[in-house]
């Protein structure tokens, strides 16, 4: 391109050859430049293999200083003429289609039909693939895989390749500790995990329930929970998957703090709010940095995620006939939601926290951070608030407070100086990154919580101020990929408010995919069967979803003459109506007509 052109006059181009300048560092690209000379109605291609091969020691050289060439040529072989290449073009063009055929959206918005059927579900697949060394930005060799992260994506992509996710569960599982507690990132190649961050992250153990009841949910596979898993790596202290998630339940009931709400830990979700690290140093890692072992930080966002994941964890205990396990779980479930309505509702919206001192994070009474999205969006998923109405006035609190033309943001107002008492959270200019910035993780967890109460006309505004392709208008602001997920946006506090950056980050995908697949078009897997439960705009007449679940494949058309948001008046499948609205597992391969009347 050259430093000032413009795409009108690339430099090379206009120049007519290559420069054969040397990049030292910084960011080289790579450029061909092969002259042509066509006839009239002449044709010719050419085939570009970029690959890497690796000699063994013994023949690293054919002579001295003379690299051997022998598989490198190997590997061009393969792709020696155009039949080659269009061989292995199709092959990848399968693969993908097989993958992107599983869950299919037929609507009136071709934006939304792209970004369920390609775009959202391709993201997924590569972040569960490469975790965060998929980014530009972040490097995952060195810090390795996130316990929390890993499965939560798990969520995004269990429905392609399930027996992948079967593996990645027990890889995960594995690096648990004995106490519930969990190594907070693990290396996929050694599944050892990192000790230079350790643990203490209060939320991770939780999320190994999550994302294992997604994986029975989708397959019907609970023999998983038999599974024999090692306990920090050592296969000589292994007990059953259903073991660990056990002690990932009670992880949380074991370390509970002056409210009866959970203890925060080193961090929770947000790594960055920091209540029990106090550091002065700058350039001081909060994740490495001494952490104190206070019995007083409490995390309401853990609360609620505690009350979200109860219910599943409740069922794998009957689903195994322990009965008298699942009514002491229901009791802890019960008093934790107790305790959240009692301690942790600020009177418009849930507080985020309370602080090493016993003082409320996340509250009307604070002079900055009054507000955050995490527990808004989590304890509303989880029921909490509901019946009594305020599950109403903390999202209406959402709208009002945090909402922006570009999406939520995390936090307002943002914190303007830094608080030893609340970590790296502080630390960030305001708008960026956790200091009132909006984090693309979180914002479909406002989408289903609108999905919750019914409000299908808000979550899909929400889903659509940050789902790519209906950013493509503004690409001179969003500027990041038009078809990617970043991990955060620029806030309303900013300088460049709008702004994407970090894409192609863990957990954002797969909520993004989870809110708009299950929550908003409302096909949910279960335990037997697949539930559907829309809430969806008003003004949707009509869509069909084609879902490949167990083996089978549903084609599931749904109308919605009375332009309702949520409520489902009959479901016929094959010709016949079911008494609920849970399609049963057919079993036999083959594709079934689904009619879904809306009402």
């Amino acid at each position: 391109m050259g430093l000032y052109n413009g795409l009108d006059q690339p430099q090379t181009i206009t120049a007519g050859q290559a420069s054969n300048s040397i990049a030292s560092g910084w960011s080289p690209i790579g450029s061909h430049c092969i002259e042509i000379t066509l006839e009239p109605g002449e044709e010719t291609s050419c085939n570009f293999v970029l690959g890497y091969v690796e000699n063994p020691e013994e023949e690293k050289w054919e002579s001295p200083g003379i690299i051997n060439k022998k598989r490198a040529h190997a590997m061009i072989a393969q792709f020696a003429d155009e039949t080659d290449v269009e061989r292995a073009l199709s092959e990848l063009r399968s693969y993908w289609n097989d993958l992107l055929s599983k869950y299919t959206l037929q609507s009136h918005d071709d934006k939304l039909n792209r970004m369920v059927n390609i775009w959202n579900p391709y993201q997924c697949m590569v972040t569960f693939n490469l975790s965060r060394s998929a980014s530009y930005f972040e490097s995952g060799i060195g810090r390795g895989m996130g316990f929390r992260d890993s499965n939560q994506d798990l969520l995004g992509f269990v429905h392609q390749i399930p027996e992948r996710a079967r593996e990645r569960i027990i890889d995960i599982a594995s690096t648990q500790f004995e106490n519930g507690g969990a190594y907070h990132q693990y290396q996929p190649l050694t599944k050892k995990g990192n000790h230079e961050v350790g643990g203490g992250f209060n939320d991770d153990p939780l999320w190994l329930i999550v994302g294992t009841s997604a994986y029975i949910k989708e397959t019907g596979d609970f023999g998983i929970l038999d599974e024999q898993v090692p306990f920090d790596g050592n296969v000589d202290r292994a007990s059953s998957l259903f073991e660990h998630l056990k002690r990932s339940f009670y992880h949380v009931v074991d370390n509970l703090g002056p409210h009866g709400l959970p203890l925060i830990g080193r961090a929770d979700w947000n790594d960055c709010l920091n209540l029990n690290c106090f550091s002065a140093t700058p350039d001081e890692s909060y994740q490495t940095t001494q952490n104190l072992e206070g019995r007083i930080a409490e995390s309401v966002f853990i609360a609620g995620l505690f009350v979200y994941t109860g219910p599943d964890f409740i069922e794998l205990c009957k689903r195994r006939g322990l009965n008298e396990e699942a009514a002491t779980a229901q009791a802890h479930v019960d008093r934790m939601r107790t305790a959240t309505l009692e301690h942790g509702f600020d009177g418009e919206w849930f507080l985020r926290a309370y602080d090493h001192y016993g003082n409320k994070i996340g509250s009307k009474d604070c002079e900055e951070g009054q507000i955050f999205i995490e527990p808004q969006g989590f304890c509303v998923m989880a029921g909490i608030g509901v019946e009594e109405g305020l599950a109403h006035k903390a999202l209406d609190s959402t709208r009002d407070r945090l909402e922006t033309p570009y999406g939520i943001v995390l936090q307002h107002p943002p914190y303007s100086r830094y608080y030893m008492n609340l970590g790296e959270i502080s630390s960030y200019p305001p708008g960026y990154k956790e200091n009132a910035g909006i984090f693309c993780h979180n914002n479909p967890w406002i989408m289903m919580a609108e999905a919750v109460i019914g409000r299908g006309d808000r979550a899909f505004e929400l889903y659509s101020k940050i789902a790519p392709a209906y950013l493509e208008d503004i690409s001179d602001i969003h500027r990041t990929e038009p078809y990617v997920y970043a991990q955060m946006i620029a806030g309303k506090d900013a300088v460049r408010e709008g702004e994407a950056k970090n894409s192609w980050l863990t957990g954002t995908a797969a909520w993004n995919f989870i809110a708009i697949t299950q929550s908003i078009l409302g096909i949910q897997p279960e335990w037997d069967g697949l539930r559907i439960d829309p809430c969806i705009p008003k003004s949707w007449g009509e869509f069909t979803v084609t879902r490949v679940f167990r083996g089978d494949t549903y084609v599931i058309h749904i109308t919605n003459p009375q332009h309702v948001s949520k409520g489902v008046a009959t479901v016929t499948v094959d010709g016949t109506v079911l008494t609920n609205n849970i399609l049963p597992v057919a079993g036999d391969g083959t594709i079934h007509q689904v009619k879904v009347l809306l009402g």
